[in-house]
């Protein structure tokens, strides 16, 4: 979390090549060859873009499929270009319009997730974080393109104009569905803390590792349990007994081989902020397990000793591997739990899944719910909030739920 979970993962500063020119065309045969597919004629555009990931479709407790994806833009003009709007579509229907102070709230630099902006400098390259999302039941698009109408400081005459509207980016939605799981967890009262699809730490969390980014905490979530009055501890909250959900089982959320296992680390001191952690510790004592289909689970931040399982055993559904701790790069108990497309806790791309079961209880007010449970205070609760039974969707940042694992 932000505040008070922060996932303080490495944040990329670059150094990008500034492009003082454009060509209207080229000769070399890669970029014939690239382009020979588009029936567009060429035109210089001063944005290059891509998508970090393609989007795989999910349902979630909010009644709607989730496309939730990263698009990434780089300037190659030697001027600022300021962005003005984004629209996403899927043939002529229009997905999701970002403008103004919307679209400046989903934009960041790449290496200043703090700043938002719709500043892209000289060879700066920005993220947009998008969430597009359909009803439930509505069949999502297989495809999406992206338009952007930008302002650019400094035009080129007989090229690029001072306002263009330009495409970039174009995607082909995956067709692969999120696996189906159980909750890692047992009981009453469990929060999605910086759950999918907004801006929350472990959602704009991309990691520069060998060369390249990653997005492995798209869909993570940190669990934590509050009280049957909404408080998250009793006592000094530098004390980890007076957290009760401290030591609480966690359990396997489904067949598969164990991968990886780490269990040397020490706990941390609630309400603190660890400091000069290596990059390998930052997910703490942890377990990797591979849920096959290329989906690999990560368990983080288990107490120290606890781990009950080693690399190459099969895990049943339901079976105890470890039980919640405070180790690694966090600043209270809690369940780091995420779905990934490779065994690597940070060199991957995270993944969408849904729970089999369990009972949406409540949803925290705000984010400034979350924070107040970190100062002792009850969390404020969304007013009217009728509680219900789900099956197989994913759970949004600040539901309050009831697991229950089979055993």
């Amino acid at each position: 979390m932000t505040r008070p979970l922060p996932r303080r993962l490495l944040q990329c500063a670059a150094t990008l090549l500034v492009v003082t020119g454009m060509a209207a065309c080229s000769s070399d045969p890669a970029t014939t060859e690239t382009t020979a597919t588009s029936t567009a004629p060429p035109m210089p555009t001063p944005l290059i873009g891509s998508v970090l990931a393609p989007p795989i479709p999910v349902p979630a407790t909010d009644g709607r499929t989730h496309l939730a994806y990263e698009l990434v833009l780089t300037n190659a003009l030697p001027g600022n270009a300021t962005l003005n709007s984004l629209t996403a579509k899927t043939g002529d229907r229009s997905l999701l319009t970002l403008s103004g102070d919307n679209l400046k709230y989903w934009t960041r630099a790449l290496g200043d997730t703090a700043t938002p902006t719709t500043v892209i400098p000289a060879g700066g390259t920005a993220i947009v974080w998008l969430d597009v999302v359909v009803d439930n039941g509505a069949e999502p698009p297989s495809d999406i393109t992206h338009s952007v109408d930008l302002t650019v400081s400094k035009p080129i005459p007989g090229l690029v104009p001072a306002k263009v509207t330009q495409p970039v980016a174009p995607v082909t939605v995956a067709t692969r569905k999120p696996v189906a799981i159980d909750p890692p967890l047992d009981g009453a009262n469990w929060v999605d803390a910086n759950g999918c699809c907004g801006t929350s730490s472990h959602r704009m969390a991309l990691n520069p590792i060998n060369g390249a980014l990653w997005a492995a905490e798209r869909f993570a979530i940190d669990y934590v349990q509050m009280t049957d009055d909404f408080r998250l501890f009793s006592g000094d909250p530098t004390k980890l007994e007076s957290y009760a959900f401290f030591a609480a089982p966690i359990r396997a959320v489904g067949p598969g081989k164990v991968v990886a296992v780490v269990d040397n680390l020490p706990e941390q001191v609630p309400s603190k902020t660890p400091s000069g952690l290596p990059l390998d510790q930052y997910g703490g004592n942890h377990v990797v397990q591979d849920l096959g289909d290329g989906n690999y689970a990560f368990y983080g931040h288990l107490k120290p000793g606890s781990i009950s399982v080693k690399a190459g055993e099969d895990l049943e559904p339901g079976q105890q591997i470890a039980e919640l701790g405070n180790s690694g790069n966090t600043t209270a108990p809690h369940l780091h739990f995420h779905v990934m497309d490779n065994p690597d806790p940070l060199a991957a791309n995270g993944l969408p899944f849904v729970i089999k079961s369990f009972r949406l209880d409540e949803r925290l007010a705000s984010a400034e719910s979350v924070n107040k449970l970190f100062t002792g205070q009850p969390a404020p609760l969304q007013p009217g909030f009728a509680a219900r039974d789900e099956v197989e969707v994913l759970p949004l940042d600040r539901d309050v739920m009831t697991y229950s694992v089979a055993q």
